[in-house]
């Protein structure tokens, strides 16, 4: 049709220069096309059997066994499905954070994704938003002092590991310690990993962002960092708190430990095959491709006088808000007084080259009509 023949055309050309949100680009899922033919439904719990057999169930369990390795969860303790993307699981995590803990009060920074506002809002949870640092990061001392007014709830902290705008993490050992020496033993804490999970256990030094540093549950982007047409995500729990919300089903002859009825089949078999791809090593190399070019980025915008900057070991560049013009032509998120650039693996210096280019000449046609 003429109509698709269009929107292909358009949906191309954009794909070209869109370089402000954390979707990767370098991608080919062409040898699992054929499994499009099947109705493939996940419905249930990964880990148990369903009488429904046109599932993925087991691709989803290596996956998920992958990230639960990177996410250093607890050998016999831990469990996990994929997800429709970063907000389902952290939608999961809060979950069960409040029934662990149903007069408990989530804390997050003023820098955390709008998301979970409303997902805080579903679930009728009682909140505190902390300020944040310059970089974005959550504000220790603000923290600190407001677990000690609110000392009779049981915190549930919702931390950051790579803020929205600039990426910024939150050090989740740092606010463990912290409530140890308020001797605050019943709380929970939730790492949303959105983007940064996919690599974080990678980046050297390593940052405190996973089960060994204090988390109880994990959420990553499958779509962000790996690259997928559909979004997606992991999340992963210790076991033994989703075991207080599941539930039999005998419709489908399985557990019900899941926030959707069905789940797609495909988006566990996209993830399963891009891993099989990469391995360990390809996501390594991905990301040391990603922190060289990201750094020639900010060395290029300062050299035409733009004030870039980046967190430690980010692959999002941070500048001045840029004119409308520019965040239409390259797709550049922006808020408040900052727009960033996020530097996937599919980002070259020749497409940085460009954009470096094209915002100096805007720069210029500033300064001319000012």
């Amino acid at each position: 049709m003429e109509r698709l023949d269009r929107l292909f055309e358009e949906l191309g050309a954009a794909n070209k220069d869109s370089l402000g949100y954390p979707g990767a680009k370098d991608f080919d899922y062409s040898e699992i096309e054929r499994f499009m033919a099947f109705p493939l439904n996940n419905i249930g719990d990964p880990f148990a059997q369903s009488t429904y057999r046109v599932h993925t169930r087991e691709c989803e369990r290596e996956v998920v066994s992958f990230f639960a390795e990177a996410t250093r969860a607890p050998h016999d303790d831990w469990w996990g499905y994929v997800t429709n993307g970063g907000t389902e699981g952290n939608l999961y995590g809060l979950y069960l954070a409040r029934e662990l803990h149903p007069d408990g009060m989530v804390y997050y920074s003023e820098a955390t994704h709008y998301s979970v506002a409303k997902n805080l809002h579903f679930l009728g949870m009682r909140h505190i938003t902390i300020r944040s640092q310059s970089n974005g990061e959550i504000d220790y001392d603000d923290l600190l002092e407001t677990l000690k007014i609110h000392r009779d709830r049981p915190p549930i902290i919702f931390a950051n590991i790579g803020t929205t705008m600039t990426e910024a993490r939150d050090d989740i050992g740092r606010i463990a310690a912290m409530m140890d020496r308020l001797a605050i033993r019943e709380r929970y804490i939730h790492s949303d990993a959105a983007l940064a999970g996919a690599y974080a256990a990678y980046l050297e030094p390593r940052p405190a962002w996973d089960f060994a540093d204090g988390a109880d549950s994990v959420a990553i982007s499958g779509h962000k960092f790996l690259g997928a047409p559909i979004p997606c995500g992991i999340v992963i729990a210790r076991k033994h708190n989703v075991q207080r919300i599941a539930r039999t089903i005998d419709y489908i002859g399985s557990l019900d430990t899941t926030i959707t009825g069905s789940r797609s089949g495909f988006s566990p078999l996209m993830l399963w095959y891009r891993l099989q791809q990469l391995g360990e090593a390809g996501l390594r190399a991905r990301l040391a491709r990603s922190l060289e070019h990201a750094e020639y980025l900010v060395q290029r915008l300062l050299e035409i006088g733009v004030p870039a900057w980046r967190n430690p070991n980010a692959i999002t560049v941070v500048l001045p808000r840029v004119s409308p013009e520019m965040q239409r032509r390259w797709q550049l998120a922006t808020a408040g007084d900052i727009s960033h650039v996020v530097v996937l693996p599919n980002v070259g210096r020749e497409q940085i080259d460009a954009l470096v280019a094209d915002l100096a000449t805007s720069r210029k046609e500033d300064a001319c009509k000012a």
